[in-house]
């Protein structure tokens, strides 16, 4: 039997007809459930302050979490992502793994806010080193990936005492997971997942989030353990590895322009949760030509996210999350 069908007969255009029709068979449906808003908690009081590249988005301190959680539950919206900017930063990044770190309070918070709101903690050092790079530094100012790898552990464990509900290594530091796994397990936190950063370029389109995460690197570039952005043989192999070592979930960073790897991931690992971040100079750009009037960008926002599903991914961690919740809501 010829499946395709030939013309006249076959008129694909048939189901095209009206909006309805085309909504009623349409293959891929973004859903405010697919979307992760991601958020900058800054030490301090009566802080919220706008990021100048990422119109919208904001460093906001602890005491003005119970109005965003509750902007953010009222969207529907179901989980969130933390980075955090400390008070003070030194060589170790100690704050990331100190019992009343920045991040480490505002879980307690959220959680008292709004206790089904799901949490994933972001676990790794460029925003809490003073020199700004993932992890800690030989005297040659490499990053010593092992003894990285211990802090890492400290980090994840403080952050599962406070409340987390997902730990997320984004450094890209060989061994990340099966270390996080062990020390999880040992800690009693056995139940909880790791949501690892699988596949992370080195990529150009980070510059804005450096900006709101205050951890841009003082010197170098983060080549030597992040991606190169040509490979996408080495992501299958950086997820193969995560998943050996107890990955729960898998994450491609960044999203719109790393579409291929979303695709060929999700085939290679069809039973895990895939994520994908929508990266901050991907939001920025959409927002930069939106204000010049040469997009519409509601329209240009849905296009990308559900095309980032559409690849295979089964959640967006996004700063369009709210936005996008709004337009869902009212479509």
């Amino acid at each position: 039997m010829n499946i395709h069908g030939q013309f006249p007969a076959t008129r694909l255009r048939r189901l095209r007809k009206t909006g309805s029709l085309r909504e009623l068979i349409r293959e891929t449906n973004l859903q405010i459930k697919n979307l992760v808003m991601p958020l900058f908690i800054k030490h301090g009081t009566n802080i919220k302050q706008p990021i100048a590249s990422m119109p919208g988005q904001m460093q906001i301190s602890i005491d003005q979490l119970p109005a965003e959680i509750a902007a953010i539950t009222a969207l529907g919206i179901k989980h969130v992502l933390l980075f955090g900017i400390p008070e003070k930063k030194d060589p170790l990044g100690k704050d990331s793994y100190c019992e009343h770190g920045i991040i480490q309070t505002a879980i307690r918070a959220i959680k008292k806010i709004a206790p089904d709101l799901m949490i994933t903690s972001d676990i790794c050092f460029c925003e809490y080193t003073d020199h700004g790079h993932c992890g800690v530094l030989n005297e040659e100012g490499y990053l010593d990936n092992d003894k990285s790898l211990e802090l890492l552990a400290k980090q994840a464990v403080s952050h599962a005492r406070a409340g987390t509900d997902i730990i997320a290594p984004s450094g890209m530091i060989d061994g990340m997971v099966h270390t996080l796994r062990h020390a999880l397990d040992a800690a009693g936190f056995s139940h909880l997942p790791i949501l690892s950063y699988s596949a992370k370029y080195s990529s150009a389109l980070y510059g804005p989030f450096r900006q709101a995460a205050e951890g841009a690197p003082k010197f170098g570039d983060r080549h030597t353990h992040m991606m190169d952005i040509g490979n996408i043989n080495e992501a299958l192999r950086e997820c193969a590895l995560d998943v050996a070592e107890g990955a729960d979930m898998l994450m491609v960073k960044p999203a719109h322009a790393y579409l291929d790897v979303i695709a060929n991931v999700k085939q290679a690992f069809p039973a895990l949760p895939l994520g994908a971040y929508h990266t901050s100079g991907e939001f920025a750009m959409i927002k930069a030509a939106a204000a010049q009037g040469w997009i519409d960008e509601q329209k240009v926002a849905l296009e990308i996210l559900t095309a980032i599903r559409r690849a295979g991914a089964d959640f967006i961690i996004t700063y369009y999350a709210k936005e996008m919740a709004e337009w869902l809501r009212s479509a």
